[in-house]
């Protein structure tokens, strides 16, 4: 009975020394073995999931998270290349690759949160602060938060950690210059408005301009075949004319007064004053017209006399009348031979 608590005591010493000897390391996380605050044991730390002894009391173990870890950063307010001012919400997420390294510069996962959220924001000044606001507000975002990643995981690297992701989750412009960015923007809009509509209008006047000149250029082909064309006609109508007017001037003449008369005489009240002997009115005249047939009649005569004479002496010559007798139908020696009278002219 009286080695009963020595036995107890020793059981609690062994319990006691037992526990303090072991440690367990889940998927969760990941461990260092410091001895008076040296790193011992795996100098890379514990990240296998499993049971792992120490010696009690005199070495500890600390823990870190082996997942990925939220890092919050508030709104910060970049300035890009056209300053236009922007109010960037971003968060980035990252976790710890080498707790020694860890330990040594930010001792806890608390204390590495203002590192962080430092770097991250002097990240975002520096990418966005080289690029245009539209290139922000773009479909090349995406293309911008690849570069503020790569840019603080460089930069996080002495810590220990990396930068798994950054994302831009708002970019807005600042309240009290949201009006006078409206109105710049309109400014700026209403210039390249001004220039489109210049460069439109230059682009009209030359497409008028050689408009006009291939009209011009038609329309002087056009004349120039028109007067070749017009000139050939006068010319065969100058043809037609002198042959007709060859063939009986009278004729053509009578016919170019009659032509006269229906081109000068026109409607119920027209009217010429002209001396009774023009030449106007050669054709117009009672007189005149019965003396133009007249004519035509004496010309017409005197071919069939000269006509009949050609036959009379051609039937003579087949034929010879006694002696002293005339021809039948010849006239007695010293008469003459009648005449067919000249019918009146109307």
């Amino acid at each position: 009975m009286k080695r009963l608590p020595i036995i107890l005591g020793v059981v609690v010493v062994a319990v006691f020394v037992l526990v303090n000897s072991i440690f367990i390391v889940d998927e969760r996380q990941q461990a260092l073995k410091l001895q008076f605050g040296q790193v011992v044991g795996q100098t890379e730390g514990y990240r296998e999931p499993g049971l792992y002894f120490k010696i009690p009391l005199i070495q500890t173990v600390v823990f870190y998270e082996d997942r990925i870890l939220p890092l919050e950063g508030g709104e910060l307010e970049v300035t890009p290349i056209d300053d236009r001012r922007l109010v960037v919400d971003a968060f980035a997420r990252w976790r710890i690759t080498d707790p020694v390294r860890f330990r040594q510069a930010v001792t806890s996962e608390l204390n590495a949160l203002p590192r962080l959220e430092r770097i991250l924001n002097a990240s975002l000044r520096e990418v966005l602060g080289s690029v245009t606001s539209d290139t922000i507000l773009s479909d090349e975002r995406s293309e911008l938060m690849t570069r503020i990643r790569d840019t603080t995981r460089a930069q996080s690297q002495n810590l220990g950690v990396q930068i798994v992701d950054v994302r831009l989750r708002r970019v807005d412009l600042p309240q009290q210059n949201l009006q006078a960015t409206f109105e710049r923007m309109q400014a700026e809009r209403e210039r390249e408005a001004a220039d489109e509509r210049a460069r439109g209008e230059e682009a009209a006047q030359r497409i008028r301009a050689n408009a006009d000149r291939q009209a011009i250029e038609l329309v002087s082909e056009a004349r120039r075949e028109a007067e070749v064309i017009r000139g050939e006609a006068d010319g065969e109508r100058n043809r037609i004319y002198a042959s007709a007017y060859g063939r009986d001037e009278e004729f053509f003449s009578f016919y170019r007064s009659l032509t006269a008369y229906e081109r000068a005489l026109q409607g119920s009240n027209s009217s010429i004053v002209l001396t009774p002997d023009s030449e106007f009115f050669q054709y117009f005249g009672e007189g005149r017209l019965n003396a133009a047939a007249a004519e035509a009649a004496a010309a017409s005569g005197a071919g069939a006399e000269e006509a009949g004479a050609q036959e009379t002496g051609a039937e003579a010559s087949e034929a010879t009348a006694p002696s002293g007798q005339a021809a039948p139908g010849a006239a007695p020696a010293g008469e003459a031979a009648p005449t067919t009278p000249a019918p009146a002219a109307d």
